[in-house]
């Protein structure tokens, strides 16, 4: 089954972003767990384009795609028109490291690699597709 969402790109519209993934997961009876962590990793994502791509700029627009494959698994495609960002390329900072430094930020694309099974940027002409998979079985 597949599930097509739209949004702006405003920090405000996260909210519709997470309510979308887990009532769509929450349709083919995923445990909560799982769906608490893909949610966590979509949003991610999500938020690191519309700030960082998007400069939080509402009249610009992100597209969520959710694919659910009976035993296979879930794959979630964010498009967007952003300045692109090789998340498959992301190299993990050492956690120590970002603690040592004080960041406030850093860890939130440790834990979408460490969430999903694959995770692949795709650069287009026209746009860019974050493709993000998870395994799973039964029940979906």
């Amino acid at each position: 089954m597949e599930y097509n969402f739209e949004t702006s790109c405003s920090k405000t519209k996260l909210a519709d972003i997470r309510s979308f993934v887990r009532s769509v997961l929450k349709e083919h009876q995923i445990a909560d767990v799982d769906i608490n962590s893909m949610v966590l990793a979509v949003e991610e994502v999500v938020a690191n384009l519309i700030i960082h791509s998007h400069n939080c700029n509402p009249r610009e627009i992100i597209k969520l795609n959710i694919l659910i494959e009976k035993n296979q698994g879930i794959t979630f495609k964010i498009i967007d028109k952003g300045v692109g960002f090789n998340i498959s390329e992301y190299k993990e900072p050492s956690i120590n490291e970002i603690i040592r430094q004080k960041k406030k930020g850093g860890i939130g694309l440790i834990l979408v690699k460490r969430i999903m099974d694959d995770v692949e940027y795709i650069n287009n002409s026209s746009h860019n597709v974050y493709r993000l998979y998870k395994k799973m079985q039964s029940p979906i």
